[in-house]
């Protein structure tokens, strides 16, 4: 009898060891495990959703991005966050769970710091000069020219005529585009804004759109920084740099347990 189940038992160990050479593990953490198919399945989405085939290079940036979160949703699985099959979205949420478990108590931002911060980047934490815009975007340079002249006999009629013959999508608010700094608008209409005092009409501007007839509702200077003004901003961005830090630890930590094979990973899948 046991004679007899031998041939079948060496047919059915072969199987195995060709089906574990096509498609090896690439990852493993405790007893849970990820093969290449799993990548390669990753890699077609990816694909899919780009329209263009992936290049090697980008192939490997990938790969790593693609073992970093796996390797966290088995270690959120192995801590009970994660139960049974489950969607990106669960397996999202409760990786989020685990960055937070192990993470959250490190990201403390005291006083110290934001001061220091604040030395340190004063230029960048200044508030820029802004204006409030309001503008009629017409088709042709003739409407243009007929909507300027009509603003220039009654400048008290430039939301009742933006609400008339504006095309632009602010029109319903009387051509109220809303609040800008530099940097904000096309090339164009920044230049001739902020030319303008408040209140003036400007000549017509035309762009890819179509010509435009701006007017500055208001504008506010350039201010200096103020410590308790930036607190909160800076607060936020230290909080972030600290948990990004917080997290590649974490992650660095979780690769020293795993056993990962990026070799078997960016070898191309074995003919079937």
């Amino acid at each position: 009898m046991l004679r007899s189940c031998f041939p079948a038992l060496l047919l059915l160990l072969a199987a195995c060891q060709a089906k574990t050479a096509s498609d090896p593990v690439i990852l493993r953490l405790n007893e849970q495990e990820v093969r290449r198919s799993d990548f390669e399945a990753y890699l077609r989405d990816m694909e899919k959703q780009l329209g263009a085939a992936v290049a090697p290079d980008v192939r490997a940036a990938l790969l790593i991005a693609f073992l970093e979160r796996r390797l966290l949703v088995l270690e959120a699985r192995s801590r009970g966050l994660l139960q049974g099959q489950a969607s990106a979205e669960q397996e999202q949420a409760a990786v989020q769970e685990l960055l937070k478990l192990e993470t959250g108590a490190k990201v403390q931002v005291d006083e110290r710091e934001v001061e220091e911060y604040f030395a340190a980047h004063r230029a960048e934490l200044g508030v820029p000069e802004t204006l409030v815009l309001r503008q009629i975007l017409v088709q042709t340079s003739n409407e243009a020219r007929d909507v300027r002249r009509r603003l220039l006999k009654d400048p008290k009629s430039f939301e009742t005529l933006a609400q008339t013959l504006s095309k632009g999508p602010e029109a319903p608010n009387g051509g109220l585009m809303g609040e800008f700094a530099r940097g904000q608008l096309p090339p164009e209409l920044e230049t001739a804004a902020f030319a303008l005092e408040v209140g003036q009409t400007g000549d017509v501007v035309e762009s890819s759109l179509g010509f435009h007839v701006l007017r500055v509702e208001s504008r506010a200077a350039a201010r200096e920084p103020d410590l308790d003004q930036s607190r909160p901003r800076i607060r936020s961005v230290l909080a972030a740099q600290k948990q990004e830090r917080s997290e590649r630890e974490f992650i660095a930590g979780l690769m020293t347990r795993a056993k990962v094979n990026h070799e078997a990973a960016q070898a191309p899948p074995a003919e079937s």
